[in-house]
């Protein structure tokens, strides 16, 4: 910290901004596990506050926005499949509560899980799976976009 401003030198914040990669890192490779913002800034040695704060700056979103996000990306993968239940999926990604999980997905996605399912299987029959997750990639930092209403 500089001793005039009270605010991270450059060296302080390029420390940081590695901790924040390390930290998007392990979500991205341990996501289906139990992970909260207290045993991510643990491992970086952060408070759970700053570690917030920072990711937030860096990144536009919350770890916990980020590790859902990933989660719902491996979901939509696996509801594509067709071979699994939204409930084995729900717990195969990390997350406990089938309407959190529920829930979040639809905000993401713009529909329910259970929708995804039926419809995207028929619409990424014969896609390459390369493909498939390009196209299907759910919305981030905001909300699914709401349905136009229909005006008769």
């Amino acid at each position: 910290m500089s001793r005039v401003t009270g605010r991270p030198d450059a060296a302080q914040r390029l420390r940081d901004l590695a901790l924040l990669r390390r930290v998007r890192d392990r979500i991205d490779r341990e996501y289906a596990q139990p992970l909260d913002v207290e045993a991510l800034a643990r491992g970086v040695n952060m408070s759970a506050g700053h570690l917030s704060r920072q990711f937030r700056l860096a990144y536009g979103e919350s770890p916990y926005s980020y590790l859902m996000t990933r989660r719902i990306e491996r979901a939509m993968a696996l509801l594509r499949r067709g071979d699994l239940s939204v409930t084995e999926v729900c717990f195969t990604v990390g997350c406990s509560s089938l309407g959190t999980f529920s829930t979040r997905f639809a905000e993401l996605v713009g529909v329910p899980p259970s929708v995804y399912r039926r419809e995207a299987a028929e619409e990424a029959a014969g896609m390459p799976p390369c493909v498939a997750k390009q196209v299907t990639r759910p919305i981030r930092n905001r909300e699914a976009p709401a349905p136009a209403p229909h005006l008769a």
